[in-house]
């Protein structure tokens, strides 16, 4: 054997050898049972809560290293968790009225990460993607945690970004105490099978 074939069959096998031993990037199925959307919106007289049911979604890791992703999100299953009974109905109605996100033409809403930066510490990163709710997609960006059991983050929209503006003081006047604000929260739990 030639000393260079030698050397072409040492660095094939330390090939081999250094793919058997790296990690494989995986995808983990999000756990849609133990996983949920809070919502929390907010009017000149107060505020109000509720969740929302994660249908279906994935996120990839590259060595335990958040890479991507998507989710969605059932947006029949809005519910109203600071009222109860007739009142809570009430709202949620509403909520999934064409007033608010027309649920009967728009049931789901779609997350899917296009960038992942890391913000320095383990399992700690600044996410960008595309949120479409109501066939309007918009970029966004929040900070987030992540590792391969599950993800959390909280999350602002301005709810006018996607067409919905009922009761909205940025286009409609005099609305006085009936105004409700823009802005509404979003704490997102995902937890991995």
């Amino acid at each position: 054997m030639t000393k260079n074939s030698f050397l072409a069959l040492f660095f094939i096998a330390f090939g081999l050898a250094a793919v058997a031993f790296t990690n494989p990037v995986e995808t983990i199925k999000i756990n849609t049972e133990k996983s949920v959307v809070s919502w929390k919106g907010y009017k000149v007289t107060g505020e109000h809560a509720g969740t929302i049911a994660v249908k279906n979604g994935e996120l990839t890791f590259d060595n335990g290293k958040l890479t991507g992703g998507s989710f969605d999100i059932d947006m029949t299953t809005i519910t109203c968790t600071d009222l109860e009974g007739d009142w809570a109905k009430k709202l949620e109605g509403h909520l999934k009225s064409a007033d608010f996100f027309g649920v009967e033409n728009h049931p789901t809403a779609k997350f899917v990460i296009t960038k992942v930066a890391s913000r320095g510490a383990a399992g700690e990163y600044k996410i960008t993607g595309n949120l479409s709710i109501k066939d309007i997609t918009k970029e966004i960006r929040f900070n987030a945690t992540a590792s391969k059991t599950g993800a959390t983050a909280e999350i602002q929209l301005d709810r006018t970004d996607f067409d919905v503006k009922y009761g909205s003081g940025s286009f409609f006047d005099s609305l006085g105490d009936k105004t409700i604000y823009d802005e509404f929260d979003l704490n997102v739990k995902l937890m991995l099978n």
